[in-house]
Order: structure tokens, then sequence, then C-alpha cells
């Protein structure tokens, strides 16, 4: 008799059926990511005395091990926390450097802002709101915060499925355009036997670790003002960059005051510009003037769409460093521009221009713990893993987030040295009244105020729990009167859009309508989570 097992073989991508996930109940602690080990990393932070702050800082420290593929050390991040009562905004999105300029980019050959390279890296924030956040209002020292990341660096991983499959795009992507020169070292770290790790294949990066442990011993000190900052301006210096050890030493991540709108009895609250989170409550604030009976309707859909163009329209023209915008927050924000924004929806699709206001990448983490503090957290390389530039023996992917600089001298988001990107990674947190009900967000460039408008409308007008308003299917405005649908949409809602004007598609690629994570609380103390089935994503809890 023959004995031997034959080992299982499966397509961890092939998913044949339908998968259900149940909202997450606890009590004592909740913490939602895109990566499990990440959940994971953030509640065992909680269990050993940690808040959710410290908890969010181990996920997102975590993510940058687990999750190279959309965020990094060399990154930038934004976060909102609710403590004690009250709503806090960190910005940790890094200016461009002191040397670049239009003319500095012309004498190297760009007439437009590249995706790879030095030219869009601006300075990383991440390591920074990850000090600050731990200084203001955690309990445990970097130390701790990050030794699950530091950890799993240094032992090793199995790669997810999402995570694994964008590995291989990008490797793909890279292996064909920056195989060589100063692109080497994100070869010799991502991919250090010639190809991209297969999903389940245990990775490492023992480089990675030891930048981890720095930072975490010297409270980031090391990555803006020592060793750290030392090896990126020689990296720089060595291959023609524009990026300094004096850009990085002034740098300081910024503490700022969320805004929000009132959302049909629901605060919603967003990070001011730089970032875009504006154009998710300019969207909001034209859509509480519509009554909506149903979530699968022709006219949620239309109106909905119609009003992410108009704020989008807006956002693209005004938003920018906002030293440099030539129209206020509350300008846009106002119920009487939003009322003249919504005048313009009709029964077709228009094609969305700027309007006038009157004068008055990423990862995803949500963490909330026993005693209230609630955290909504994101960090982002921008594209994929950014610049395709990795700074020799550290695990450092530089991010490309400069990339959005606009090269018209005109406009307010026109690249200048030291000037702020318009931003695409957003946090969300709604309240009500002086209560918090939760962080939310959905990661993906500029999917991710079309997925926060989606999450508010489907919690706040269809009443869906958590998880089921991550798992409805979404739709994303591309350009002019493009939208494209997941495949999940009613095929009478796809037909009834085209009939009105809507130049409709079906998207393919899961990733491409966001990854979000959503966590709830109620009157009671108890903690509700969705996690986004788009993603590798878990909720760990107690």
């Amino acid at each position: 008799m023959n004995n031997r097992r034959e080992r299982l073989t499966f397509d961890p991508l092939h998913q044949p059926y339908p998968s259900r996930r149940m909202t997450v109940f606890a009590r004592r602690g909740m913490v939602a990511a895109s990566h499990p080990l990440a959940a994971q990393s953030g509640l065992r932070v909680l269990q050993q005395g940690g808040n959710a702050v410290d908890a969010a800082v181990a996920a997102a420290a975590c993510l940058t091990v687990v999750e190279p593929t959309s965020n990094g050390i060399g990154g930038d991040a934004f976060a909102l926390v609710w403590h004690q009562g009250k709503l806090y905004g960190l910005n940790a999105s890094g200016p461009s450097p002191k040397r670049i300029s239009l003319d500095a980019l012309r004498c190297v050959g760009h007439n437009e802002m590249p995706s790879h390279g030095w030219a869009p890296v601006t300075v990383p924030g991440a390591p920074a709101a990850w000090a600050a956040l731990a200084a203001r209002f955690g309990r445990l020292p970097l130390t701790a915060s990050l030794a699950p990341a530091i950890d799993y660096a240094e032992q090793g991983h199995p790669v997810a499925p999402v995570v694994g499959w964008h590995w291989q795009a990008a490797f793909d992507d890279y292996g064909n355009t920056l195989r060589e020169g100063v692109y080497r070292p994100w070869f010799d770290t991502f991919a250090p036997d010639g190809r991209a790790p297969a999903i389940g294949e245990v990775w490492r990066s023992p480089d990675h670790s030891r930048t981890l442990q720095s930072i975490a011993e010297s409270d980031a000190a090391s990555f803006y003002r020592g060793d750290l900052a030392e090896r990126i301006d020689a990296f720089s210096r060595k291959t023609g960059g524009f990026l300094r050890g004096d850009d990085l030493e002034s740098y300081r991540p910024e503490w700022v005051d969320p805004i929000g709108i009132d959302y049909k009895g629901y605060q919603v609250w967003e990070i001011p510009p730089n970032g875009h989170g504006i154009v998710a409550l300019m969207a909001l604030n034209i859509l509480k003037g519509f009554d909506f009976g149903e979530r699968e309707s022709m006219e949620t859909y239309h109106h909905s769409i119609e009003a992410i163009k108009l704020a989008f329209a807006d956002g693209k023209r005004y938003i920018a460093d906002p030293r440099r915008m030539t129209v206020s927050v509350r300008d846009l924000l106002s119920d009487a521009y939003a009322e003249e924004r919504r005048r313009q929806i009709g029964p077709q699709a228009l094609t969305p221009a700027p309007g006038t206001p009157h004068s008055g990448g990423t990862v995803y983490l949500a963490a909330a713990d026993s005693e209230g503090t609630m955290v909504s957290c994101i960090q982002s390389n921008y594209m994929g893993f950014g610049s395709g530039l990795v700074v020799p023996g550290t695990g450092i992917a530089l991010h490309n987030r400069g990339r959005n600089f606009s090269l018209d001298p005109a406009h307010p988001n026109c690249l200048e040295p030291e000037k702020k990107p318009y931003h695409t990674i957003i946090p969300g947190f709604l309240s009500q009244g002086d209560q918090a009900v939760g962080p939310f967000g959905v990661m993906g460039a500029f999917m991710q105020p079309q997925g926060h408008v989606q999450v508010v409308m489907n919690t706040v007008d269809f009443g869906l729990n958590p998880q089921a308003a991550l798992d409805a299917p979404r739709w994303q405005w591309t350009a002019g009167k493009g939208v494209e649908l997941e495949s999940a949409v009613p095929e009478l809602i796809r037909k009834g859009l085209a009939r009105r004007g809507h130049q409709v598609s079906l998207g393919a690629d899961p990733a491409s309508f966001g990854r979000g994570q959503i966590i709830w609380r109620d009157e009671a103390g108890v903690l509700a989570g969705g996690t986004e089935p788009r993603a590798d994503g878990m909720i760990a809890a107690w």
C-alpha cells in the first residue's frame, strides 16, 4: 500500500464562488488593515498595554514589510486621531527638495513630471508620522510598536495573494524599463532571486529590519538627521538626485485642524489640502440635497457620479500646497457653492469643468481601543513601489509623490522648491454631535474620494453594516463622461447610465476600485468592523 501523500496544489487567486465576510464585533480593541499580519501586529501591541495609536503605528510599520507593493518607509502618511473627545489631524506629507525647479527638470530632459527616478521624489514623511503619533498620543516607545515589523522583516513572512499579484506586475513592469543603473537596488531588495517572490513564498528583508530598528531606537531621528539620512543623501548625490540631507533635516510633520461637513446629521471629516479629502466633502455637500430611496437605482448612481465629477473638477483646479491655493477651503465647502454646483446636475451626463467659488498608492488602516481612542491612518508610496529607487542596503523604497505636480507655471500646483504637491491619500472619520462614530477609508489614488463618498452613502443613506458598506459594488469616474463599474453592478444600471450619456465600461482589476476598512463604535462602546474583500485584509480584535 502506497501511503505517500500528494502535495496540495491550488491557485490562491482563483475564487470561483462569492465569499461572505461578516461584520466583526469586539469591546477591548480592534485593528482593521489590508494585510492579516499587520492587523495582528496592531492587536499584539494593544494587548501589551498600548492604545489605539500604538496599534496604528505598529500596523503601519508592519505594512511597509508585508505590503511593500503599496507603501514603504520612504513614503508619506496622514492620520486622524480621536482622543478624549476631540479630533486631531496629522499631515506627514513632505515637500519637494530645495534644489528642484522647472528649469532643473528641463535641464535633465523632462517636459512633464516622470513617474520614476529622482524627479518625483519628495521628502518622505512616514517615519516622522510614526514618531509624532507615538510622542503625542501613544503609551509605548517605538521600539515596542515597531517590534512586530522588525521581526517580520528579519524572519520573513509568506507573501499574501493580492500582494503577490501586484509584486509580479511591478517586477514585469520594472523588468522591461528599469532593470539597470540607479534602479538596480530595487531588484536586489525586492527580487533578490531574479524574480518576484511567489504567493505563499517566504520573503525576508534584513536591510529593512535594520532600518526599522534604527528608526525605532532613535524615534525616527536617524532617518532625518542621522545615519539613514546620510545614506539617502549619498545615494542621491551619486546618482543625480535632487534630495539632500538638509531637506530631510528641516522636515517636520504638521498637526492640522480637520475639515468637515454635515451630511444628513453626521459629520464627515477629512485632512485639509494639500490632500484631496476636500473632494469627497464637496461631493457629499452636493449630494446632501438629494433624497435617495435605494442604493441600486439609476438616480443614486447618476447623481453620485455627477457630484464627484464636479467636485474633482474643482479639486484638480484648486488643490495645492495650502500656501499657494487661490481659493479657500471655506468657500469650496460653502452651502451656497454646493447648491450652485447641484443645479448643474441634470438627467444627462455632463462634461465637468471647474466652477468659480464665491470668496467669503496606498494602504489604509483603522484602530480603536476600549478607552475611546480611534485612529484613521493612511500611508503610501503613491504608484506601487513608488519611484523605483531603493536606497542601497536599507530597504527604503522612495515614493514618487511629486508625480502629481503640474509643470504649468500658471497652476497653483506647479512644481516649486520646498512645496507640497497635490496629495491623493486621505483618511476619513465620521462623528455625530460630540460622539465619535469611527474611522473609515478607501485607498487607491484618485479613487479615494470616490470610495469615501460611496462608503458614507452606504452607511448613512442606505443603512448598510460596515462590512456590507465595503462589499457593495463600486463605480469610479475616470475622465470626461467615462465611468468604470464593477461587474456586480446590475446590468439595468449599466444600460441606464449609458442611455444618460455616460461612457460605461467594466473594470477588470478589482484593485482599481480601492481597498478600505471601517470601525464604528456604538453608544455602549461596542466596536463593529468591516474589512476590504478586494484585498488580503482582516480585522484583529479582542
